[in-house]
């Protein structure tokens, strides 16, 4: 009793006050006790709870934005501990720009806001939420990274291929047939070629043999979705050579989702029985199902549950010569 009676209003000037009720008992006679407490202002309660700055700046923050976007009620009402922890001067500006900038075609680093870079780069979160509701119309929804969504440059990955075709490189390359651009510069490529060859393995791009009218690119492992972006690829004809384990058959089945008719060689039955060393993959969990073949999805089966694996530098190269499709 002596302690609320201690922390109320009528002793340290803020906070709550007691309200009482008269009650009659044998032992004490007529007492007065608390009844309930109340905040008779919201000043006496933030003040009681520590929270009178954090309220003010929380206030002040609502004004700003949505007097810059009023399209941004909903995500304040939604969010309300995330306008508490947020810089809205720094991120106003920045959706400021992008409201009159929605493709800038530019680097962050490039960007005309007078915010530091890294505050663009460590808030980026937050900012996608933003831009997302006020340049709706604007962005590649499919993009998973912050720069391709919001058409922004970036450090690109670089994709790697060799020209199989001397005159091909001759006449377009200045004889150059070692080649690594980026994506965005890939995509727009324009080479009289009919056979794209993928391969993970970087010592069998290096070494893959001359093929008339074709090209082989150095495989990224998972990261081989970026060559959806490259649509004229669905023009040629694409064959596939990766590990002979449970990754290779998944990645196949990742790149077969963008490019249906990719065929795969030198992943068959005969070769890894012919070659097979006793090597252990890696584990995985993949339950759905994927786009192969059903000789493929057999071959995925057995290494999966085996945990098998035979790497393609393995293989024979004169083996691998003779099986290499046109």
């Amino acid at each position: 009793m002596t302690e609320l009676i201690n922390h109320s209003k009528n002793k340290k000037g803020f906070g709550y006050v007691i309200e009482y009720q008269t009650v009659k008992t044998k032992l004490m006679g007529t007492q007065g006790l608390p009844a309930s407490i109340v905040f008779q202002t919201e000043n006496d309660f933030l003040k009681f709870i520590g929270k009178e700055k954090e309220t003010a700046k929380f206030k002040k923050d609502i004004v700003s934005i949505l007097s810059a976007f009023s399209k941004l009620k909903d995500w304040v009402l939604k969010y309300p501990q995330k306008v508490i922890d947020n810089d809205w001067d720094s991120i106003l500006k920045v959706c400021t720009y992008f409201k009159h900038t929605p493709q800038p075609n530019l680097y962050i680093r490039e960007l005309p806001i007078q915010v530091h870079t890294k505050f663009i780069e460590r808030n980026k979160g937050i900012i996608k939420e933003l831009l997302d509701i006020l340049i709706a119309d604007y962005i590649d929804h499919d993009a998973k990274n912050f720069e391709s969504r919001f058409h922004l440059k970036y450090d690109e990955p670089i994709v790697r291929f060799r020209i199989l075709d001397q005159s091909i490189s001759h006449q377009l390359f200045s004889d150059v047939e070692d080649i690594g651009i980026p994506i965005s510069q890939f995509k727009k490529l324009l080479i009289p070629i009919r056979n794209v060859y993928v391969v993970e393995n970087k010592t069998n791009m290096l070494s893959f043999p001359a093929c008339e009218n074709s090209i082989v690119i150095c495989g990224m492992g998972f990261r081989v979705d970026i060559l959806k972006e490259a649509k004229w690829l669905k023009e040629k004809k694409m064959f596939y050579w990766g590990d002979i384990d449970a990754q290779g058959f998944q990645i196949l089945s990742e790149i077969r989702t963008h490019f249906p008719n990719i065929k795969s060689f030198l992943m068959d039955r005969e070769t890894f029985d012919k070659f097979f060393e006793g090597d252990k993959g890696k584990e995985t969990n993949v339950e759905k199902e994927l786009c192969l073949t059903s000789e493929e999805n057999d071959m995925f089966q057995y290494l999966k549950i085996n945990n098998l694996r035979l790497e393609q530098e393995k293989i024979p190269y004169e083996y691998a010569l003779e099986r290499i499709p046109q």
